[in-house]
C-alpha cells in the first residue's frame, strides 16, 4: 500500500511513500516521513492507493493521528487556493495548520480551556425599525442568491444585525464564521458576542498562543465544535462541518490579503468560495465597500442592502477641511498641527470628551537629512530611507528590519547638522505631550501593539476613559466603537492620495471615511478636522460630503478607461535576484514569452516603488485578464512560462513570485 503526502514545503507535487505493515493511514491524517538523507517532516496524507510509482519509495515512519485532522471540505478548498493563487498544496498546509501540529510531538489529552466554560449571557438588543428592515432585506436577498453586500454607514448598527443573523443560523443548527480584518477589532467584538452567545464562541488569530490555536482547531474537529468562530484571515482555513453563514466585516480592508509568504490569498474571496461549497450564505459588510464588491452588487452578482442612517438617527460627523498650505503661509500652524485642530483638541479636553488623531505612518520621522550636504541614511539592503524612532534612539528599515544607531555627525560632511523631516505617530505623540502636558495620551501602531496584552490594554484604557487622546495609524480607522469620542483629526490627508497606485483615491477615501466614522457614535454629533495640502481634491470633497457613491462613480469611470479592476483581473509577477543585470535579462525574456501568449495584456517590466529589498533587485510584470477568462487556466499558463524561464541556468537562483488579485 502507498500514500501520497503533502509536506509543509513549496513542492510542486505530493510525494509517494510506502506504508509498512501494521500502519493504516487515512486521508487527512498526519504522518511522520523522511525526506532526503537525514530530514524528517510531519506530512499530510492526501491519497491512499496501491499504484506503485516508478521510483523507489521510502516508508512512512509513524501515523500521528487516530482520526483525520483535515476534512474533505478543507482539502477541496486548499486545492482551489493552490490553483487560484499559484502556490503549492504544501504552502497552504503550512499556513492552515497551527505550528504545533506540524511538529513531531506525541499527542496529549486536551485540556479544558476557559473558553469551554459557561460565561453568563444576556439577551440580544432589539433592532430599530431601520435595522429590522435591513435584516429582512438581507434575508430576502438570500432567498434568490447566496451573497449580499450590506453598505451601512459608520455607526449604523451593522454589528447588531450580524448578531441577529448569527442567532438565527445557530438555531438552525449551523455554524458561523465571522471574519475581521485586524486583530485589534476582536477585543471589542468578542466581548459583545460572548455576552450573547457565551461559550459557543471561539476566537482564532495569531496573537493567541499556538497551544490556544491548537485547542480551537481540535475543537472544530470534535463532536461539539464552536458554533461561532471570530477571527482574522487565517480562520478561513479552519475546519467547519456544518457552515451556514459567513460574515466578512469591513470587507474592503486590504488586511484580508496575505502578502508574504505564500499562499497570497484574499480571505474575503476564499470565504466566498468556502461558503458556496458548503451551501452557506455570505454577508459582506462595509461603510466603504471595495469597488470590486460594490460593482458586483450593482451588476446583480451580489444582492445589495443599504443602511445609510446612523443608529437612533444620529448625524454623521461634520468634516472641516484645513488647507495646510494656507496655515503655513500665514504661519498659524504649530509644527504638525493647524491652529483649528489644536483649538478643537483643547476644547474637547476641557469638555471631558476624547480625541483620535490619525497619521498613517509610524516612527518619529520617516527621514533624517543633513541640512549641509543633503545626506540621507539609507537601508543597506533596501532602496528606502531609514525611519527614525526617537524612543529607541535608532534608525530602522520597515521593510527588512535592519536597525542602526543615529550618527552623531554626518558621515559624508562630518558636520553636526542632521535634522528630521516629516512625521510619524511617535512624533505626533511626543509633540502633543509638550502642547498638552495635562492630557493622557496613548499611541496605537505596530510598535505599541506587538503583543495581545498591549493592544487590549490600549483599547481598554481608551474605552474606560483613562486616555484622553489616542494617536494611531490605520489601526484606529477599523471598526472600533468608542462612546466618548467627539473629535477626530486627520493629520496628513495628502500623503494618502499621492501614492503611485491606481487604488490611491479609493483607499484614501476609505481610510478617511472610516477614521472619521469613529467620531460622535453615541448621543452627540462628532467633529472631524481634516488637514491637507490638496484641499480642492475631488476625494477630499467626497469625504466631506460622506459621498461614497460619487467616489465609486468617478473611480469606476477612470478605471474603465484604463482597463483596471473591477473591469479586469490583475496578476503581478515579481522577479528578484541579487544581481541587477540578471533580473533585467530575466524580465526581458519572460515578458517576451508572455506577450506571445497574452499579447498587449502584459505590462512591463517596470520598477516597483521599492526596487531593492533585502539585498535583492526587483522588477515587476503585470497581466490584465478579462473577467470572462478562467483565472485558474490563466494561472496555469503563467506558471508554465515561469517554470520554462526558471529552468535556464542563468536564472535558477532567481526568485519569482506570482500574486493573483494584488492589492
Amino acid at each position: 500500500m502507498y500514500c501520497d503526502c503533502i509536506l509543509p514545503l513549496p513542492l510542486e507535487s505530493s510525494l509517494t511513500y510506502s506504508v509498512p505493515a501494521g500502519l493504516f493511514p487515512q486521508v487527512g491524517q498526519r504522518v511522520f516521513v523522511p525526506l532526503g538523507r537525514s530530514k524528517h517532516y510531519i506530512a499530510l496524507v492526501v491519497r491512499v492507493h496501491d499504484v506503485k510509482p516508478e521510483y523507489a519509495t521510502k516508508d512512512i515512519v509513524e501515523v500521528m493521528d487516530d482520526a483525520p485532522i483535515v476534512i474533505q471540505s478543507q482539502m477541496s478548498l486548499w486545492k482551489w487556493i493552490a490553483d487560484y493563487y499559484a502556490c503549492s498544496l504544501g504552502e497552504v498546509f503550512k499556513a492552515a495548520i497551527p505550528s504545533t501540529l506540524k511538529k513531531y510531538v506525541k499527542p496529549r489529552a486536551r485540556r479544558r480551556s476557559s473558553a469551554d466554560l459557561p460565561l453568563e449571557t444576556s439577551p440580544m438588543h432589539a433592532l430599530s425599525d431601520v435595522q429590522q428592515q435591513a435584516l429582512e432585506q438581507i434575508k430576502s436577498v438570500w432567498r434568490s442568491q447566496p451573497t449580499c453586500l450590506l453598505h451601512g454607514v459608520t455607526s449604523s448598527g451593522k454589528t447588531e444585525i450580524y448578531i441577529h443573523l448569527i442567532d438565527e443560523a445557530i438555531r438552525q443548527g449551523r455554524q458561523v464564521l465571522y471574519l475581521l480584518p485586524e486583530i485589534v477589532l476582536t477585543t471589542q467584538l468578542s466581548e459583545r458576542l460572548r455576552s450573547v452567545f457565551g461559550s459557543r464562541l471561539g476566537i482564532y488569530h495569531s496573537k493567541y498562543s499556538d497551544a490556544q490555536r491548537v485547542e480551537v482547531y481540535r475543537k472544530q474537529l470534535s463532536d461539539e465544535p464552536y458554533d461561532i468562530i471570530v477571527g482574522v484571515r487565517s480562520s478561513v482555513l479552519l475546519p467547519f462541518r456544518r457552515l451556514g453563514l459567513v460574515i466578512v466585516d469591513e470587507e474592503h480592508e486590504t488586511s484580508f490579503k496575505q502578502q508574504d509568504p505564500a499562499p497570497r490569498y484574499n480571505a474575503r474571496n476564499v470565504a466566498l468560495m468556502m461558503a458556496a461549497s458548503a451551501g452557506a450564505k455570505t454577508l459582506l459588510g462595509s461603510a466603504t465597500p471595495s469597488l470590486e464588491s460594490y460593482d458586483n452588487a450593482r451588476r446583480g452578482k451580489y444582492g445589495l442592502v443599504k443602511l445609510l442612517t446612523r443608529y437612533e438617527g444620529l448625524e454623521l460627523p461634520e468634516v472641516e477641511v484645513v488647507d495646510m498650505k494656507e496655515e503655513i503661509r500665514r504661519k498659524t500652524a504649530t509644527g504638525l498641527f493647524s491652529s483649528r485642530l489644536l483649538a478643537e483638541v483643547r476644547r474637547t479636553l476641557e469638555d471631558g470628551y476624547q480625541t483620535i488623531l490619525f497619521q498613517n505612518r509610524r516612527g518619529y520621522s520617516p527621514l533624517v537629512e543633513c541640512k549641509t550636504c543633503g545626506w540621507v541614511p539609507q537601508c543597506p539592503r533596501c532602496d528606502v530611507s531609514l525611519t527614525f524612532h526617537k524612543r529607541l534612539g535608532r534608525l530602522s528599515c520597515h521593510y527588512c528590519g535592519y536597525t542602526t544607531e543615529v550618527p552623531a555627525l554626518c558621515p559624508q560632511c562630518e558636520t553636526e547638522s542632521l535634522r528630521t523631516k516629516g512625521f510619524g505617530t511617535e512624533r505626533v505623540e511626543d509633540t502633543l505631550s509638550q502642547i498638552f502636558p495635562e492630557a493622557r495620551i496613548q499611541r496605537m501602531d505596530l510598535d505599541t501593539t506587538r503583543s495581545r496584552s498591549s493592544y487590549e490594554k490600549i483599547i481598554e484604557d481608551f474605552q474606560e476613559g483613562r486616555t484622553d487622546i489616542l494617536v494611531g495609524t490605520q489601526m484606529v480607522a477599523k471598526g472600533l466603537d468608542f462612546a466618548n469620542v467627539r473629535l477626530v483629526g486627520i493629520l496628513d490627508a495628502s500623503a494618502m492620495l499621492r501614492l503611485p497606485d491606481f487604488r490611491a483615491h479609493e483607499r484614501g477615501f476609505q481610510l478617511m471615511a472610516q477614521v472619521a466614522g469613529r467620531a460622535g457614535r453615541h448621543a452627540f454629533k462628532g467633529k472631524v478636522i481634516l488637514q491637507t495640502k490638496e484641499a480642492s481634491s475631488d476625494v477630499i470633497g467626497q469625504v466631506v460630503r460622506h459621498d461614497y457613491e460619487a467616489m465609486f462613480l468617478s473611480q469606476s469611470e477612470e478605471r474603465q478607461c484604463f482597463f483596471f479592476p473591477p473591469f479586469c483581473r490583475l496578476m503581478d509577477i515579481y522577479l528578484k535576484h541579487k544581481d541587477e543585470h540578471v533580473v533585467e535579462h530575466m524580465a526581458e525574456e519572460m515578458s517576451a514569452l508572455l506577450r506571445q501568449v497574452f499579447g498587449e495584456r502584459v505590462l512591463g517590466p517596470m520598477t516597483p516603488p521599492v526596487a531593492r529589498m533585502q539585498s535583492l533587485h526587483i522588477l515587476k510584470l503585470s497581466l490584465k485578464v478579462e473577467l470572462t477568462a478562467n483565472p485558474i487556466l490563466v494561472v496555469a499558463r503563467l506558471r508554465e512560462v515561469i517554470a520554462h524561464v526558471k529552468s535556464k541556468d542563468a536564472f535558477r537562483s532567481a526568485t519569482v513570485t506570482l500574486d493573483v488579485d494584488p492589492l
